[in-house]
């Protein structure tokens, strides 16, 4: 009989309820005891489908249940004290990405985690694909000349969806490229400098949207490699994009989160593996066990990628390069 794990949820939105929640009911062991959400009849809904006492706060919820993980799916602005609460209890933590929308705040939740010893995760995914065990094991110990990412897509929800301002969701690069960015840091190696440039030039008549429109980026890795990456939000009415190239000397890996292709063909053979643990099952796993190691983003690695996104907002707000302090 696999060892029993409460879960709490704080915020009960898309990623809670079409990922999340959704994995984790297919995990033995695993009791959804609490989901919390501001919009209490939110969580209602998916007390529905996966269990569950509700709250509207989540200081009441983790004051009355007795928890062994919480789940932060939350805005960016609204990482505030759910973290710190929790890891002072105990609870282990996966949070969602991105993990704060400042640096002072990070730091502080970073250093709670560290001091209770909890185990923590971030929801970057992408990590656990097996396209990424591929890719890095092929690039393990080889030189790169330069990376090209791209993430080119709308805006989502409403006029008063919060991701449309910048002060809430940070901007395309912090709050939905940051898969991206995280993605390439796993493959490439850390971010030494950035260097960014953003406008908005043709959304500006779009309601409540104080977010750029087009946001380009320019990097110096701690390896030598050097890389650029663009993000938009013009694309209201469909046709995004999403891509990572990464250039060798003499080879190209054009890598997207179901495959790989090389240029020019025949160059290389790169084949993936059999799918392991997704990034819900290596949560639980490392709770049940102690093993760590499965965890691929705890919460000080993502820190470095907010570091990454939070630097290019302030290079572009400032016009001069930010230099990456995390090592």
């Amino acid at each position: 009989m696999a060892q029993e794990i409460r879960v709490g949820f704080v915020g009960t939105g898309g990623i809670a309820t079409e990922a999340h929640l959704p994995a984790l009911k297919e995990i033995e062991g695993v009791e959804i005891a609490a989901l919390c959400d501001a919009r209490k009849e939110t969580a209602e809904a998916a007390a529905q489908r996966f269990g569950g006492r509700v709250y509207a706060d989540h200081r009441e919820m983790l004051d009355r249940e007795e928890l062994d993980a919480l789940f932060v799916c939350l805005p960016p602005d609204a990482h505030t004290d759910a973290e710190l609460l929790a890891a002072a209890k105990g609870v282990h933590l996966l949070v969602e990405k991105p993990v704060a929308l400042s640096m002072d705040k990070g730091l502080e939740i970073a250093e709670a985690i560290e001091k209770a010893d909890v185990i923590s995760c971030v929801g970057y995914q992408l990590r656990y694909f097996p396209v990424a065990d591929a890719a890095r094991g092929f690039l393990a110990g080889k030189k790169i000349a330069m990376v090209a990412g791209n993430r080119w897509g709308g805006v989502p929800g409403g006029a008063d969806h919060w991701w449309r301002v910048m002060a809430r969701s940070g901007g395309m690069f912090h709050e939905m490229a940051t898969h991206n960015m995280d993605f390439i840091r796993y493959l490439v190696g850390d971010v030494a400098t950035v260097c960014a440039r953003y406008s908005l030039n043709v959304l500006g008549d779009a309601e409540n949207l104080t977010v750029p429109d087009s946001q380009v980026i320019v990097m110096e890795f701690k390896n030598g490699a050097t890389g650029y990456f663009s993000a938009t939000c013009a694309l209201t009415k469909g046709g995004g994009w999403s891509s990572t190239d990464i250039i060798l000397r003499d080879l190209m890996l054009r890598v997207s989160f179901e495959d790989i292709k090389v240029a020019p063909e025949g160059a290389a053979e790169i084949g993936l593996p059999e799918p392991g643990m997704n990034i819900q099952q290596a949560f639980i796993h490392a709770i049940r066990t102690g093993d760590r190691s499965v965890i691929r983003s705890d919460y000080a690695d993502a820190l470095k990628t907010t570091e990454v996104t939070l630097g290019a907002n302030e290079s572009a707000a400032t016009g001069k390069p930010v230099a990456m302090k995390l090592v």
